[in-house]
């Protein structure tokens, strides 16, 4: 299941301190990307990887450990990404 591989992808990568993940896909049918099996997911991900980064360079670190799950599986993902100190 992908979001089972989501989850081990940015497990692996950002050793997370905590990790949520939600799968929208299903509010999505019909949808052009939902057609090419492309899903629809969410991530809020607390992370010291995130450290000294801008949104930007956060964001970029979450696409490269999902690597090619970004140009098939994934079709949507919409992201919040944290550093210890900002998810209190």
């Amino acid at each position: 299941m992908t979001i089972d591989l989501i989850r081990t992808l940015l497990t692996d990568a950002l050793a997370p301190e905590s990790l949520e993940l939600g799968d929208n896909s299903h509010a999505h049918a019909g949808h052009a990307g939902a057609q090419s099996g492309g899903g629809h997911y969410h991530v809020r991900i607390v992370s010291s990887a995130f450290d000294g980064k801008s949104m930007v360079q956060r964001h970029q670190l979450i696409y490269k450990a999902l690597g090619d799950l970004m140009k098939h599986e994934i079709h949507a993902l919409g992201i919040e990404a944290f550093t210890s100190t900002e998810s209190n």
